[in-house]
């Protein structure tokens, strides 16, 4: 066997193996979004499978696209009114990510958001563009196979688009960070404080969220700290947090979410996660950008500041004339004839 032969064989096994993890990932996460099915039995406020479909197609490329394909296969099977049916949703389900993934690239979108344009370009054309296929496809499906009366097709529409968008937002943004991600080297230990004292209070804000007291919105200023001092690799994580603990609240209808109906309390959940997902996306995007031009800025007043030193003359000595001028004022002591 060649080395090219090898070479393929490995590459062949390594896109078998990613396809597979694509597929695996999207199948459990989809089981777990269903566990907050609102509609019809499948559509939830959150569906973190489109965030992992979209981080698979800019991690990997085009080639994760059968592993979306086969995971929401397996998913929908069992939850189809038909086989037909079946088919029409899954093929929403991937034409969706496929789209999103086209449009970011279109506008030269970077993995590391690490510029506010990135962000902007995923909310707007990732999230919210990208996933009007998925929630017209599927609803439209779900109406033609008379599995949906006609007097909740916009309800559903509403919470199956909402329900991608926010997958995007909530969790590809997570798959990204921990792709950049690294331990801190040699971070203070008032750095490692302020980090464990953020998470505790996510968690607790999260279970004040729960109760019956209307606190959701505690958890916003929470997201500017994360943003402002961890940017995304800890803004991002810390957004999805606030947004579970809120689908939990709105799904036991507690909280601000007592006594109104579902259309209501999904605008409801949705705008507070859509605000939740823009301020973690776009504060930490901003705040990086900030953070590489100071960076620069230094990075350039050191290159000048280095070059001014190697120019300027020695002020502490006396002024070194060309060797020529030196030689023709140096006459030994001899006067000129």
């Amino acid at each position: 066997m060649t080395v090219v032969s090898r070479g393929r064989l490995r590459r062949g096994g390594t896109t078998v193996l990613q396809i597979g993890a694509v597929a695996v990932l999207y199948y459990a996460t989809g089981r777990l979004g269903l566990l907050q099915q609102l509609v019809h039995g499948q559509v939830t406020p959150l569906w973190p499978p489109t965030g992992i479909a979209l981080a698979g197609l800019l991690l990997i490329g085009l080639r994760a696209w059968p592993g979306i394909a086969i995971g929401a296969l397996l998913i929908n099977i069992s939850l189809g009114p038909s086989p037909i049916a079946v088919i029409a949703i899954t093929a929403g389900n991937t034409v969706a990510p496929l789209c999103s993934y086209a449009l970011l690239r279109r506008t030269g979108f970077r993995t590391q958001m690490n510029r506010f344009q990135d962000a902007f370009a995923l909310v707007f054309l990732g999230a919210f563009a990208g996933m009007l296929i998925s929630a017209t496809v599927g609803g439209l499906t779900l109406r033609l196979a008379g599995a949906l009366p006609a007097g909740k097709f916009w309800t559903t529409w509403w919470v199956w688009w909402t329900g991608d968008a926010m997958g995007v937002l909530l969790v590809a943004p997570v798959l990204l960070a921990l792709r950049s991600a690294h331990w801190p080297k040699d971070a203070p230990p008032s750095r490692w404080a302020e980090g464990t004292l953020l998470v505790a209070a996510t968690v607790g804000v999260g279970f004040l969220e729960t109760t019956p007291t209307p606190l959701i919105f505690l958890g916003l200023p929470l997201l500017t700290w994360a943003a402002f001092r961890f940017q995304r690799v800890v803004a991002a994580p810390c957004a999805l947090a606030v947004a579970t603990f809120a689908i939990l609240a709105a799904t036991r209808g507690s909280g601000p979410f007592a006594g109104h109906s579902l259309l209501t309390n999904m605008i409801a959940l949705q705008a507070f996660n859509g605000a939740a997902a823009l301020t973690a996306l776009l504060l930490s995007a901003a705040i990086t950008e900030r953070n590489q031009t100071q960076e620069e800025i230094e990075q350039a007043c050191r290159r000048l500041a280095e070059m001014v030193r190697r120019a300027a003359p020695d002020i502490d000595g006396e002024p070194t004339l060309p060797q020529g001028r030196a030689d023709e004022g140096d006459d030994g002591g001899r006067t000129r004839p």
